[in-house]
């Protein structure tokens, strides 16, 4: 595998050009017309335009991504995160191309893009999952009494689909027959089913997840934890790793269970076992990404290792470069996601970027999607950059951090850099006391 189309955009494809760069891969870039002048098209060794700027006319144009990947003669593709990356028609009409997909097989992807199934999955496994239902809710009816017996708050769960879309907290019944209908549309739409199911929403809970990678030879590791629990509306804001919460314990069984599940799954490639953690301790499986995710560059500031690398090989046929004692982890990594967005209204901030300035330095890496003279355009996510710190301990990774965003300028758009700036001086942030509740009630606090 010596070329490659990303089907991707962004500080992502950005970030796999440059590792295909070290390993002397050519790489294939994808654009819409909303994208022609951005770095990563510049940078790959070739780009060609896919479309209008919707994501249907593009990026989401599944038939037209594999015409172009026949059309320039590549071997694989890499779907990096979003888009197509969890569509496992996809990966299987690529493979029915001759393509590589870099990452796990189709089957795996549709076992565990259902959220039920991938349950059921965990359950058979000997996974612990958040107390709830396996087997979809049809009616309001039955959905009341199972919410009535696990007791409320609930999330109600599209099983299509996660994120901010996909779900919703119900505290009482009233809210639980306001929102039934309206989240079965919204699934449907979204997601192509309009399954949900229900779980009791875990309260004062750590959301942490485990990197794990599997090759073709049997060979199963893991790559330590993250905690992504500073989130809003279900949608991750700051990750980090180590966890500053879990005692040694508990995170050896965090990982315990995180080999178990991917093994249930005879899973290949990069993928993310994503678990709640009560303040008890107890941990709950909650899902499986099988991709890489936004925030992989915090396990390799830990690990020193290139996961797309990893997984460019791994897609090759080859083993695992390394065996679970080999892999070591040091130091404390924190990643920030900068947003095009006001950060009062969380609205999005599309327009030009006349100005985009920071000072490069020890422990300090930027994954940008835009730069200076770039325009955010209103047709995809609004995340400017992803700004990765590292240090020998946490405190002076949020040292660095805390420099960094003092010292960066950004202009013409409105950004989220003041609510980064006040996460990063919060005590209970800088102590590690925070949940998955973190940003609902610091922004109640501050009205």
């Amino acid at each position: 595998m010596q070329k490659i189309l990303i089907a991707n955009r962004g500080e992502i494809a950005l970030r796999i050009i440059r590792t295909c760069r070290e390993m002397g891969v050519t790489t294939v870039a994808i654009y819409s017309d909303a994208d022609k002048e951005m770095a990563y098209v510049r940078e790959a060794d070739s780009s060609v335009r896919i479309g209008e700027p919707p994501v249907q006319k593009s990026y989401l144009n599944a038939d037209a991504i594999l015409d172009i990947a026949k059309a320039e003669n590549v071997d694989g593709i890499h779907p990096g995160y979003g888009f197509l990356s969890e569509n496992a028609e996809f990966a299987r009409k690529a493979a029915e191309e001759g393509l590589v997909f870099i990452g796990p097989s189709p089957k795996t992807i549709e076992q565990m893009g259902d959220k039920i199934v991938s349950r059921q999955t965990m359950e058979q496994a000997g996974v612990p999952v958040v107390p709830g239902n396996s087997n979809g809710i049809d009616n309001i009816e039955e959905a009341c009494s199972l919410a009535d017996s696990i007791g409320y708050p609930i999330m109600l769960k599209a099983s299509g689909g996660g994120g901010g879309i996909g779900m919703v907290r119900c505290e009482n019944k009233q809210e639980l027959l306001k929102s039934f209908e309206s989240t079965k549309t919204r699934a449907k739409t979204y997601f192509g089913s309009d399954k949900v199911f229900i779980e009791k929403y875990i309260q004062n809970a750590r959301h942490i997840e485990v990197q794990v990678f599997g090759d073709s030879y049997g060979n199963l590791v893991h790559l330590y934890e993250r905690d992504c629990s500073i989130q809003r509306r279900h949608q991750k804001v700051v990750e980090e790793a180590p966890s500053p919460f879990l005692s040694e314990e508990a995170r050896e069984r965090l990982y315990d269970l995180a080999l178990k599940a991917a093994k249930a799954v005879s899973y290949i490639n990069a993928g993310t076992i994503e678990f709640i953690v009560d303040e008890n301790e107890n941990v709950y499986f909650l899902e499986m990404n099988t991709r890489l995710q936004v925030e992989h560059p915090v396990t390799e500031a830990i690990t020193g290792l290139d996961l797309v690398k990893w997984q460019i090989l791994v897609a090759r046929g080859e083993k695992l470069p390394l065996l679970q004692q080999e892999i070591q982890n040091q130091g404390n990594a924190v990643e920030f996601r900068l947003y095009a967005e006001d950060p009062v209204t969380f609205m999005p901030s599309p327009g030009k970027i006349t100005l985009f300035d920071w000072e490069p330095g020890h422990g300090v890496r930027v994954d940008y999607g835009y730069e200076e003279g770039s325009s955010v355009t209103p047709f995809y996510d609004p995340m400017i950059a992803k700004c990765i710190f590292y240090g020998s301990t946490r405190v002076e990774a949020l040292a660095i951090s805390k420099k960094f965003f003092a010292d960066m300028k950004i202009e013409g758009i409105k950004t989220n850099a003041p609510l980064l700036k006040e996460i990063i001086e919060d005590e209970n942030f800088q102590s590690g006391r925070y949940t998955t509740s973190f940003l609902t009630e610091w922004i109640a606090a501050k009205k």
